[in-house]
């Protein structure tokens, strides 16, 4: 039994962190500057090598929660990279991961419940099977409110989009919700004006650009050619990065092109009256740190309510409370965000504008020339606001969705896209937005309003702030909505459905199912295949237009390009 046991801990070592010498594959090893990294030979199925979980910084468990990433320790013998690194501790949604850090059907069985780990900081890389080198480098930051979202998502599989492309894609994990956003004082050292800011997440991205600037040309990557892009969540981080002194002054420069899609970073005041704002002031996170600190003081009893809360925490050292903090589990934070935070409105997670790592107001910090300045490329879809039904109450009226988050899961996972409907649009969407065509009242008419108040207003607000300073600014809206009925009606063009597109990723995932049907594969192809050449335009050159698939000139912004197909052809337009 003891032979038994220490062999199955040396395979599991071997898998976890190294390979023999005789396995390492040099078409797919690669020095970084902390080890060799052995990766995945797929030269003959996506044409690709891939290189996955590769640590950009070490885990940020223990006295590292909270705090600035650090270099990862080094490793002498290869380190196996064929395998996605853990998913960033959140709480399960719909969209994952679930259990196993991939798309299952655990996803369906975890949600609100603790999933992922803190041991999350890695990375993913994407390129040609060939030795050539010098492409551009495509570096994704996904979306999830930053409360959620992991690079293992398969719409995020960045193999087609580097053949396609010609380019090395990167995908980025990063702390998410309180481990990645906190402001809480006694945590903070006077020191550090990076880790006291609380952008811990941010942080993360800008050690994973580090790291491509140092490393990617191993890959076959431009270290002077990288395209940040960030869809949702990852978008508003992408603008914030664009306003931070880390990037700014960053010799040499980080960043050379943005594609913020489907993101603002909007303050109430930077807005009309009744807009939606994208970002959050820093006193927002102050009040919500507190409020975390005294709900976990009461639950362990050391206070009855918020007000001894308090006094017991302003009695107790600072040094005494954060480490108070970090001795509690991600499932009794999490725990606590959910039932104590939310229904005071202070779950969200997103930049905190601290006035020293970020502006306090980075749309004023654009307007004002101080923010790094690239080509950007942004894009919205049409019906962002058909992802986000339950808003609708923020409108005064009912939640838009009738069936539960489990409910949707389990329907969209065994859901047939070629057969007769297995759901009609009653059992979805209230009666009260039915039919969904009404002027005014109709579910189409109330998201789109939720739309305009939301996603458009703060993506028109920083790329007005952006084209003030700069003529390099294109814009698209993605247009389609070909889905089997009924859903292309319960989503049409929804927040997110670009991404498959830009990917030209259309396998097994969490919408895939009521979306890609066989008889509009012929028109979904084609846009995948114009918007994934434009996007190459934009990163080898800093402007999107690539003639021979667009058919069209994509002007600069506030015109925008309309990317839309039939079920078998592009459509693709200008206003």
């Amino acid at each position: 039994m003891r032979k038994l046991t220490f062999l199955f801990t040396s395979v599991a070592c071997v898998w976890q962190f190294g390979l023999p010498a005789a396995a390492a594959d040099s078409a797919v090893e690669r020095q970084t500057r902390y080890g060799t990294v052995v990766g995945v030979d797929d030269s003959a199925g996506s044409g690709t090598y891939a290189w996955k979980g590769v640590p950009f910084a070490k885990p940020p468990v223990g006295d590292l929660r909270w705090k600035a990433p650090v270099d990862p320790d080094d490793w002498k013998a290869p380190r196996s990279a064929t395998r996605f690194g853990n998913a960033c501790v959140q709480y399960g949604r719909i969209y994952g991961p679930g259990a196993n850090n991939r798309y299952d059907p655990t996803i369906g069985a975890t949600l609100n419940q603790a999933v992922g780990s803190e041991d999350c900081l890695y990375l993913n890389i994407w390129r040609p099977a060939d030795r050539r080198g010098n492409r551009p480098v495509i570096v994704f930051v996904h979306g999830g409110s930053n409360v959620s979202g992991y690079t293992a998502d398969p719409v995020y599989d960045g193999a087609a989009l580097a053949r396609a492309a010609d380019a090395v894609v990167v995908s980025v994990n990063y702390r998410l919700g309180i481990f990645g956003f906190l402001n809480v004082p006694q945590l903070k050292t006077g020191f550090d004006v990076a880790g006291d800011s609380g952008n811990f997440a941010l942080l993360d991205i800008v050690k994973a650009l580090q790291f491509i600037q140092h490393d990617i040309a191993k890959f076959g990557g431009n270290p002077t050619n990288v395209t940040l892009m960030g869809q949702s969540a990852g978008a508003i981080n992408v603008y914030a990065l664009l306003t931070t002194p880390a990037t700014i002054d960053a010799r040499p420069r980080l960043i050379h092109r943005a594609a913020p899609l489907s993101g603002g970073i909007s303050l109430a005041s930077n807005l009309p009256p009744g807009r939606l704002p994208t970002l959050n002031p820093a006193s927002f996170y102050l009040t919500q740190g507190n409020q975390l600190l005294y709900a976990l003081a009461i639950a362990d009893g050391h206070a009855t309510d918020a007000a001894s809360a308090a006094a017991w925490v302003a009695s107790q050292p600072a040094a005494q409370v954060a480490a108070y903090l970090r001795s509690k589990t991600p499932s009794t934070l999490l725990l606590t965000l959910l039932t104590k935070l939310a229904g005071l409105g202070l779950a969200g997670s997103g930049p905190i504008p601290d006035g020293s790592y970020l502006p306090t107001d980075p749309i004023g910090a654009i307007n004002a020339g101080n923010y790094l300045r690239v080509p950007v490329m942004a894009g919205n879809t049409r019906d962002e606001g058909k992802l986000f039904p339950t808003f609708l109450t923020l409108l005064g009226g009912p939640s838009g969705r009738l069936v539960t988050d489990k409910q949707l899961f389990d329907i969209q996972y065994a859901y047939a896209p070629d057969a007769a409907p297995q759901i009609s649009i009653q059992q979805w969407i209230p009666g009260a937005y039915l039919p969904v065509t009404t002027p005014v009242t109709g579910f189409t008419a109330k998201t789109e309003l939720l739309n305009q108040l939301f996603l458009v207003a703060g993506a028109n607000n920083a790329l007005t702030a952006l084209k003030s300073q700069q003529n390099e600014v294109w814009y698209y809206r993605f247009d389609w909505d070909q889905e089997p009925a009924p859903f292309n009606d319960i989503y049409g063009a929804a927040h997110a459905f670009d991404l498959p597109f830009l990917f030209g990723t259309f396998g097994p995932s969490l919408f895939s199912n009521v979306v890609n049907s066989t008889a509009n594969r012929p028109g979904r192809l084609a846009l995948s295949q114009a918007m994934m050449a434009s996007l190459a335009a934009f990163a080898r050159t800093g402007d999107p237009n690539a003639p021979a698939t667009l058919g069209v000139t994509w002007p600069a912004y506030p015109s925008k390009l309309i990317f839309d197909a039939t079920p078998t052809a592009t459509a693709i337009s200008v206003e």
